[in-house]
C-alpha cells in the first residue's frame, strides 16, 4: 500500500494526465486479434487521442458500467480508459495496468509501461490503463471533504485526552461529509465491484482474456480478479503485494514497524554522509536530532504551513522510495544546522502535499478500505493498538492511525473480504523486495504461498516500494522474459523465492549546489531519464 504520491506514492487524485490534450476521435477498433482468438466486442469503445509531450501515443476512451453490478440494467458510471496500442503484427491482448492506491489513476501510467518495457515486448500489447470507479476522470468522482488536509493540522500524537478527542472528531467528521455527500455511491465503492468493473472492461476490449500488471493496492485487486474470473486471467504481474489476510486494520499496523525500520536506515544513510550533512556519525544520534526537529515544529510551524504532522508527511515517501533521501536529509540539515525553515518547507510542498492539494484519491482510499473489511468501532481498540505499536514505532503510527480513522465511523456497514487462495490460474510473476515498507516482506511471501503455482522473484535487501521499471536489469529481464513468453522462473532462490536479485545501490548525497535549490524532485518530473523516480511519481498513494 502506498502513501504519498510525488510531485515535482496508502491520498490526492493520484495521477493526473499532465498536458491532457483530446483531439479528432482514432479508429474504433476497441478489440484487436489477440492471442486468444478473434475480438468479441470490437467497436464498444470509441479511442481518441489524448496524447502528453512524454507519452504520445497515449488514447483515452469511457466505458460505462453498473453502479450496482447485482442491477446491470439500472444506473450507469463511467470508467476512464486510456491505451498505448500494439504495433507488432501479432498482438498478445490487452495489459492492463494498476498503479494502487487505491485511488490511485492508472491512466498515464500505461504511458509510462509502455515506454519503460523493451520495445519487443511491449509492442506486443494494448497497454490499458485506468482509473477505477470513482477516480479521476471516471464518472462521478468522489471528492468527500476538500481542504481535509490543509495545513496545519493538530499533531498526530496526542499529548492528551483532548488532543486525541481533537484527532478523532476531524476523521468523524470526514466520514459524516462523505456519507452525506456521496451516500448513495458509498456502498457501492470498493475492491469487489472495482474488479467487476475490469470484467466489464474486458468484454468492451473484445478480449478473452486479460494479462494484467498491478503495483501494491493494484496487487490485492489483482488477486481479487483472479479469484472472481480465474478463467480470464492469461497473465499477471503482481508487484509489492498486500498481504491478503491483512486487509485493511492489520496490514496498517504492520506497515507502522516496517516503516520505523525503514526511517531508521535513513537515519543510518545520514550519518554514514556525515561529512555532507554534519548531523553527526551515530545514527541514534540523527534521530533523536529529528525529532527535535519535529518537537520545535510542532511548536512554530515552518513558512506556517509544516507542523509536526505535515514534517511526517514529508518523510513518510522516504520509506518508500529512497531517491528521495538525498533531498529530504539536505532539508533537514539546513533545519538543524542553519535555521533555515525554507528548505523544509520545499520539501512538503513537493512530497506532503498531495492529500492537501486534493480529496479525492483520499477519498477512495477510505471509501474503499471502510467498505472492504471490517474496522474497530470502538476507539478504544484503536487507542490500546496505537499506544501498543507506538512504543516500538513512533516515526508513523499515530499518524497512520489517523489516515485510517474515518473507517471507525464510516456511515455504510463493511463486508467481508476475499480469501483469494487459488489453484486455477496460469504461472503469476511475483515481485517483492526484503525490506518494503508499505507493503512488508511477509504479506508477499503469503500471497506467493496463496496463488499456487505462481513464481515470486526477491530484491534481497531491497527497501523501495514498486520495484519492476525501476532500473533494476536482474527484476526487469524476469518481467520482460514472462510478458513475452509466459515462462517464470523456477530456479531457486533464497527462502521462499524461485528468484532472487540484488538490490540497487543507495543514492548518492547532493552535491552542496543542488542542496541549495529552491525546490526538491527527488521524484522527478514527467520523462525523467531515472525511470525509477518517473515510476514514482505515477503510483498511487497508500497503497
Amino acid at each position: 500500500m502506498k502513501r504519498r504520491r510525488v510531485m515535482a506514492v496508502y491520498g490526492g487524485a493520484a495521477v493526473v494526465l499532465a498536458g491532457l490534450i483530446t483531439a479528432i476521435p482514432v479508429a474504433a477498433n476497441a478489440g484487436s486479434a489477440d492471442a486468444d482468438g478473434p475480438s468479441a466486442g470490437a467497436g464498444k469503445l470509441k479511442w481518441s487521442d489524448c496524447a502528453t509531450e512524454d507519452y504520445p501515443d497515449l488514447q483515452c476512451a469511457k466505458v460505462r458500467v453498473p453502479l450496482d453490478h447485482g442491477k446491470p440494467d439500472g444506473k450507469k458510471i463511467t470508467i476512464a480508459l486510456s491505451r498505448v496500442q500494439h504495433t507488432a503484427e501479432k498482438s498478445q491482448g490487452p495489459l492492463l495496468v494498476n498503479p494502487g492506491g487505491p485511488g490511485g489513476s492508472g491512466l498515464t501510467l500505461a504511458g509510462f509501461v509502455a515506454k519503460s518495457l523493451p520495445k519487443k515486448v511491449a509492442s506486443q500489447y494494448d497497454v490499458i490503463g485506468f482509473d477505477p470507479r470513482g477516480v479521476g476522470k471516471s464518472e462521478p468522482a468522489l471528492d468527500c471533504k476538500p481542504g481535509y488536509f490543509d495545513p496545519v493540522r493538530p499533531d498526530s500524537v496526542p499529548r492528551s485526552k483532548k488532543d486525541e478527542l481533537a484527532n478523532i472528531e476531524r476523521a468523524k467528521g470526514f466520514a459524516e461529509a462523505c456519507g452525506k455527500k456521496h451516500g448513495k455511491l458509498l456502498r457501492h465503492i470498493n475492491t469487489v465491484n472495482a474488479v467487476k468493473d475490469m470484467e466489464r472492461i474486458r468484454t468492451a476490449l473484445g478480449s478473452k482474456k486479460i494479462n494484467y500488471f498491478g503495483y501494491s493496492y493494484g496487487t490485492y485487486l489483482g488477486a481479487v480478479y483472479a479469484k472472481l474470473y480465474p478463467d480470464r486471467v492469461r497473465r499477471a504481474v503482481l508487484d509489492s503485494m498486500v498481504d491478503p489476510d491483512g486487509v485493511w486494520y492489520d496490514a496498517n499496523i504492520a506497515q507502522d514497524h516496517a516503516f520505523e525500520s525503514r526511517h531508521k536506515a535513513f537515519m543510518a544513510w545520514v550519518a554514514k554522509h556525515d561529512a555532507d550533512y554534519k548531523l553527526g556519525k551515530d545514527p541514534a544520534a540523527v534521530e533523536k536530532a529529528w525529532y527535535k526537529m519535529r518537537d520545535a515544529l510542532r511548536k512554530k510551524p515552518a513558512g506556517g504551513k509544516v507542523g509536526a504532522s505535515e514534517l511526517e508527511d514529508t518523510f513518510i515517501p522516504g520509506g518508500y522510495f529512497n531517491g528521495s533521501w538525498p533531498d529530504l536529509a539536505a532539508a533537514f540539515a539546513a533545519f538543524v544546522k542553519d535555521k533555515d525553515t525554507a528548505p523544509v518547507v520545499a520539501a512538503y510542498e513537493a512530497m506532503g502535499t498531495v492529500d492537501a492539494e486534493g480529496d479525492n484519491g483520499y477519498s477512495i482510499y477510505t471509501s474503499v478500505q471502510c467498505r472492504d473489511a471490517s474496522w474497530p468501532r470502538d476507539w478504544g481498540t484503536w487507542h490500546r493498538d496505537m499506544e501498543e505499536t507506538y512504543e516500538k514505532a513512533p516515526f508513523m503510527t499515530w499518524n497512520n492511525a489517523w489516515y485510517n480513522a474515518p473507517c471507525a465511523f464510516w456511515p455504510v456497514k463493511s463486508q467481508k473480504p476475499l480469501d483469494v487462495s487459488n489453484k486455477k490460474l496460469p504461472p503469476l510473476l511475483l515481485f517483492q523486495a526484503t525490506d518494503d515498507a508499505a507493503t512488508p516482506y511477509e504479506g508477499g511471501v503469503n500471497m506467493h504461498r496463496k496463488l499456487r503455482g505462481s513464481s515470486l522473484v526477491v530484491e534481497e535487501g531491497g527497501g523501495n516500494h514498486g520495484i519492476s521499471l525501476s532500473g533494476s536489469k536482474c527484476l526487469d529481464g524476469h518481467l520482460a522474459d514472462y510478458l513475452a513468453t509466459g515462462k517464470v522462473p523456477k530456479g531457486k532462490g533464497s527462502g521462499e523465492a524461485e528468484a532472487t536479485c540484488e538490490a540497487l545501490p543507495d543514492p548518492e548525497p547532493l552535491s552542496p549546489e543542488d542542496a541549495k535549490a529552491a525546490v526538491p524532485a527527488p521524484y522527478g518530473s514527467e520523462g525523467t531519464a531515472d525511470r525509477g523516480a518517473e515510476l514514482h511519481r505515477l503510483l498511487g498513494t497508500r497503497g
